[in-house]
């Protein structure tokens, strides 16, 4: 047990995460954005593909791109194509594949460390069962780089066999059954042959374990790959679906490169309260600041704990406790090590903000994420932000215990279940350089970025700006203050 002392700059504009309704077009059905992208669920016993009410059209695309590519020949929505002549950039069209070439957002600028959801091929498909964006990220010469995972219309995910193997949703800390995923795939099975296995995110280490069952905990917000495997009359077969793992609102996860079980560091995620520019408080409560000391599961029981937002709200807008009548939505309830049942016996919903876990050590080698040894992100949540207001993400580095070695912070943003930036690892120095701290840095409060979510009548946006020393977007630096109380609250909010 610690003891402590009382004492991107462009818009990571996520419409398919805001909601698919940014997306008209005719197709069979809709379907919600998962966090994260990967293909659709794919099999190698030629099971068929139904058309349902979708029909398939083979037309000539767009590739006015400037690439002098010419015709591209992709599917076409015969009942309403969103495919146009040129690539935009802004608003509704950021994240979408506008001229339906295959590649999305070429040429549009994008800032270092910065995120956005993607969909290749005809946009109007986006909202059909068995179409999911990918990510893609942009590199440190500010410009998108591939767009990964999702199930496309490039793809013809529109035709994706409801009754195969096929992707699945979770919001993190859920136990997941994996075999809802298998549709009647799973039918045939011999008794006791089916095994499951998933493939985690980059980044993500270590992967939690699959139960004999087919059930899993997962933690971490992103696009997982799960394999499955059977035996029919003796003989083997498989298939690949993924798993999109997100939630509503603003959720921020912290991890770094873990050292061993006997060399730990301890890092501590905050957040500031929006709009407000009052000292960090850090090491000490204080309620601008949500972290450890006020913003757990035990704070909300006595005094100090922030109180940001109203006790009651009209839907969607911030409000302190929220309880989701889908009881699934509650993600605070499936924090692990035994967390979520307190929160749940408060019987309030999740509050706004809230650390769902305060991870002190770790052992690298544990897979059981109950087990309080398993290293676990530190995580906090704002399930409905407000609107137009800055809100600031911080990192204390509390203390590097025994450890003499160097670490990664990385901080990954995600907006109503859609990466928007990954800082640390990326986004920072020139050129592009891993944010690298030494045991000497432990005292130290990184202020990482600030994140405003915005509207307007076309579009839903998430807005995030890296913080360099001096504003400098050409050095990257980022800025550091002293983690003891007061911590200053510097820079400025962007203007």
């Amino acid at each position: 047990m610690r003891v402590r002392g009382q004492s991107w700059a462009l818009l990571a504009c996520l419409s398919a995460a805001w909601g698919t309704a940014l997306f008209i077009g005719c197709s069979a059905g809709t379907s919600g954005s998962g966090g994260g992208g990967g293909n659709g669920g794919t099999s190698p016993t030629g099971s068929s593909t139904s058309t349902g009410n979708n029909t398939q059209s083979s037309s000539t695309g767009f590739d006015n791109d400037g690439g002098g590519g010419g015709p591209v020949d992709v599917p076409v929505n015969p009942c309403g194509t969103k495919c146009g002549p040129m690539e935009l950039c802004d608003g509704v069209h950021k994240g979408i594949d506008d001229n339906c070439d295959g590649t999305v957002d070429e040429g549009c600028p994008c800032s270092p460390g910065e995120a956005e959801s993607c969909f290749k091929g005809d946009p109007s498909y986006l909202t059909t069962t068995g179409c999911y964006p990918g990510t893609q990220k942009c590199s440190e010469n500010g410009a998108w780089g591939a767009c990964v995972g999702g199930s496309h219309a490039t793809e013809n995910c529109f035709n994706a066999d409801p009754n195969a193997c096929h992707p699945i949703n979770a919001v993190p800390f859920e136990t997941v059954d994996l075999k809802t995923g298998t549709g009647n795939f799973s039918n045939n099975a011999d008794p006791n042959s089916s095994d499951w296995t998933i493939t985690c995110p980059p980044g993500v280490t270590p992967c939690p374990t699959v139960d004999s069952m087919g059930n899993v905990q997962v933690l971490v917000s992103g696009e997982y790959t799960v394999h499955y495997t059977k035996t029919v009359n003796g003989q083997p077969n498989q298939c690949d679906y993924p798993l999109y793992v997100g939630a509503k609102g603003l959720r921020v996860e912290l991890s770094w490169d873990y050292p061993t079980a006997t060399n730990n560091v301890d890092l501590d995620l905050h957040m500031h309260e929006p709009g407000t520019t009052t000292p960090w408080s850090n090491e000490s409560t204080g309620a601008q600041d949500c972290g450890y000391l006020n913003c757990k599961v035990s704070s909300f029981t006595g005094s100090g704990a922030p109180n940001w937002f109203p006790a009651s709200a009209p839907p969607g807008d911030p409000v302190s406790w929220f309880l989701d009548p889908v009881m699934n939505k509650n993600t605070c309830y499936f924090a692990p090590r035994g967390v979520g049942a307190q929160w749940s016996a408060l019987g309030q919903g999740c509050h706004n903000p809230r650390l769902d876990l305060d991870n002190i050590t770790c052992d690298p080698s544990i897979s059981d994420v109950q087990d309080s040894s398993f290293c676990a992100p530190e995580n906090i949540n704002v399930d409905f932000p407000p609107k137009d207001k800055w809100i600031r993400i911080g990192v204390d580095y509390y203390s590097a215990h025994s450890n003499t070695g160097v670490i990664h912070p990385n901080i990954k943003i995600y907006c109503d279940g859609q990466l928007a930036a990954d800082l640390g690892v990326h986004g920072f120095f020139n050129p592009e350089t891993a944010v690298t701290w030494p045991a000497t840095f432990a005292k130290k409060l990184w202020q990482v970025a600030d994140v405003k979510f915005t509207s307007d009548m076309c579009s839903k946006q998430c807005v995030v700006k890296p913080l360099y020393v001096n504003g400098d977007t050409v050095t990257r630096d980022p800025v550091y203050t002293s983690a003891t109380s007061p911590g200053a609250f510097s820079p400025p909010y962007p203007p």
